[in-house]
């Protein structure tokens, strides 16, 4: 049985957390989809939309990736290698974000 898809309700606090996490609030953008006829900032409701367009469109890619674990691990200790966070070319600037 194939897991039900999430809701869009469900995909924009999964997208308004992650964002949060990097420190974007997409309550600073204008209210609605139309953009700010000055400044040419879209709307948060087509930002959310477009969004969530790409998570529906990438979950399968992101869901099935996974890291090799060296021939003979454990399976559950295969499953947590495999969610270690990417290498970054350069550490130190990460280094605030895991103490606070």
């Amino acid at each position: 049985m194939a897991p039900t898809p999430p809701t869009d309700a469900e995909l924009d606090v999964f997208i308004r957390a992650r964002l949060a996490s990097l420190g974007i609030d997409l309550d600073q953008l204008p209210a609605g989809t139309a953009a700010d006829p000055e400044t040419g900032t879209p709307g948060r409701d087509s930002v959310l939309a477009s969004l969530r367009s790409f998570v529906r469109g990438t979950i399968g890619t992101i869901a099935a990736y996974q890291l090799p674990a060296p021939e003979g691990t454990d399976p559950v200790v295969a499953r947590a290698l495999s969610q270690q966070p990417a290498p970054l070319l350069y550490p130190s600037i990460s280094t605030h974000w895991r103490q606070s």
